[in-house]
């Protein structure tokens, strides 16, 4: 990242959490503080990836996308030519508007970066939740699709599709519902017993087209480009993509099963023992040997495979730790020996993938009733093995999808950029002149007079103008978004020449997007999607 390129915030420092947030998909699409975001949900900073992708989109270089979710694997795969996929959908319950375009954008640059690229109309989550008609989201979906082709997607070399026409989706969804619950959507998305079923039932359907693109050839790094908001659906479909799965692949020292941090403690041990027990020239360490270990150091060990601790002698009274929960099962296998392994557990396999999975584990092994462990791969060549027979026995092999998360772009007027206020934002449909005086009647995070903008600089961290610049008008020219953005803050520019710049770019942009709109729609002609629906029924909610 370079460390001269204006950042969407102003800066390159992470903020400290400082409330609670909730995120709602289709509720206020507003998040107070963005740091908070790391914390209660675990979305990772972007920046922790940034130098892995090639030649970042301007929307990564400026930190407008600052989070993700196991993106690394995509970026390794697209730095590596191997196949990914990008897919994000757009729910058609008004006209397409500039913040829209950030996912148009994003989409578009994974596919020209060799990814498969879908787009989807999300028209069952806009007649169950929303209760749009289907007529009017056959009009809508028309407008956001003709501004997708006008942007650059490849309509030929991706897929666009609606979820109702989409028989696999619905089928995956129908296989992925049974693995989830209402008490999962109740404290995802507050679902209550007021809530009707069909909106629950497009929730499922949206996690289907999340994992779509890996029914296509074969399971890949996929991300799904959003706003945070939708990251309760990006959550519950990784969940869902693992419980489908025949197989868990875990790492394990023993034949009992150990959750994350107490494998941790123990792989520690080992490590410091086996270092030990090398000098004294003993091959094989004993379960035993690292539950003295982990209580009370290197000298309590007594390498001698007749001198053990008792069995869970830890007192009641101890608090819960991974450190006791360790030592109780380290005890419990007393004289078994310590080895590292690759764990195959069974979750979902038929017998016969179960049998089948255990005949193709080459080397060591041992086999027990649930599970497998094999002594002589790698955890990577574990995961390929089992997702391997897993396709090869009927199962998906679903990979997590990956995503990453843009900033919402600050309405015109202050406060959140809403489809309702018509002044706070600006349609990829308003007309130019409009588009422009928007722009030019928009707030500002100037000073309240051009002397003190001189003296103070203004706040361009606050100004929506500015984030216009950032998120669209400076398109990949770093440079003049870095120069408005220290022009500002350093108090050469004012907001009166600022807004005149930007209104005119503005203009500008909606000239020419909407002369590749109309050059769309011959394009939209020649994709299999189906505009006219002769769908029934008068949605959900009102």
């Amino acid at each position: 990242m370079d460390e001269d390129t204006p950042r969407a915030d102003g800066g390159t420092e992470r903020a400290e959490p400082t409330e609670d947030v909730a995120l709602d998909p289709w509720g206020s699409a507003s998040v107070g503080d963005y740091a908070d975001l790391f914390e209660e949900f675990g979305i990772e900073a972007f920046d922790d990836v940034a130098d892995d992708v090639p030649d970042p989109h301007y929307l990564m270089r400026r930190g407008v996308i600052f989070g993700h979710r196991e993106y690394d694997a995509v970026a390794e795969a697209m730095a590596n030519d191997e196949p990914f996929a990008a897919l994000s959908g757009f729910m058609p319950t008004g006209d397409p508007h500039i913040g829209h375009k950030l996912v148009f954008d994003e989409i578009i640059w994974h596919q020209r970066q060799g990814g498969d690229a879908f787009g989807l109309i999300a028209d069952l989550e806009a007649h169950s939740a929303r209760g749009m008609s289907w007529d009017e989201i056959d009009e809508h979906a028309r407008n956001y699709l003709l501004s997708l082709l006008a942007l650059g997607f490849d309509a030929e070399e991706g897929e666009i599709y609606r979820q109702s026409d989409n028989r696999e989706v619905q089928d995956l969804g129908f296989e992925l519902g049974s693995k989830a619950n209402f008490s999962e959507f109740e404290a995802i998305y507050g679902f209550d017993g007021e809530t009707n079923i069909s909106h629950m039932q497009s929730v499922i359907t949206q996690t289907a087209d999340i994992l779509y693109p890996q029914l296509v050839d074969e399971p890949k790094p996929t991300v799904i480009p959003v706003g945070p908001d939708q990251d309760p659906h990006v959550r519950l479909t990784r969940d869902l993509a693992t419980r489908v799965r025949y197989f868990k692949v875990t790492e394990a020292f023993a034949s009992f099963e150990a959750d994350e941090e107490v494998h941790q403690v123990i792989a520690e041990a080992y490590d410091d023992l086996k270092e030990e027990a090398q000098k004294r020239e003993i091959d094989t360490i004993r379960c035993g040997w690292a539950a003295q270990y982990i209580e009370d150091g290197t000298d309590a060990v007594t390498w001698d495979i007749n001198e053990f601790p008792d069995k869970n002698v830890v007192s009641a009274g101890t608090e819960p730790s991974p450190e006791r929960d360790a030592i109780n099962n380290l005890r419990n296998a007393v004289k078994e020996p310590l080895r590292p392994r690759v764990r195959f557990l069974n979750r979902n396999a038929t017998d016969e993938a179960f049998e089948a999975l255990i005949e193709a584990v080459d080397g060591e092994k041992r086999v027990f009733e649930g599970h497998v462990d094999a002594f002589e791969m790698t955890r990577g060549e574990a995961e390929s093995l089992a997702r391997e027979v897993e396709i090869g026995h009927g199962g998906f092999g679903f990979r997590q999808p990956s995503s990453i998360y843009h900033r919402f772009m600050t309405g015109l007027t202050g406060g959140k950029m809403s489809s309702s206020i018509p002044a706070s934002h600006i349609s990829l449909l308003d007309d130019p002149e409009d588009g422009y005086d928007k722009v030019r009647a928009a707030t500002t995070g100037g000073r309240d007079t051009a002397e003190k903008q001189r003296e103070l600089g203004g706040e361009a961290d606050e100004c929506p103008v500015y984030e216009l610049y950032a998120y669209l008008l400076a398109g990949d020219d770093d440079e003049l978004a870095k120069t408005v953005y220290s022009e500002c803050v350093n108090g050469e520019r004012l907001c009166g020449g600022c807004k005149e710049q930007a209104a005119e770019l503005m203009r500008e942009f909606l000239e020419d997007h909407q002369e590749k709109r109309e050059e769309a729609e011959e394009l939209l002609e020649d994709v299999d999607i189906d505009l006219d629906s002769d769908r029934r029924g008068t949605g959900g909610e009102h």
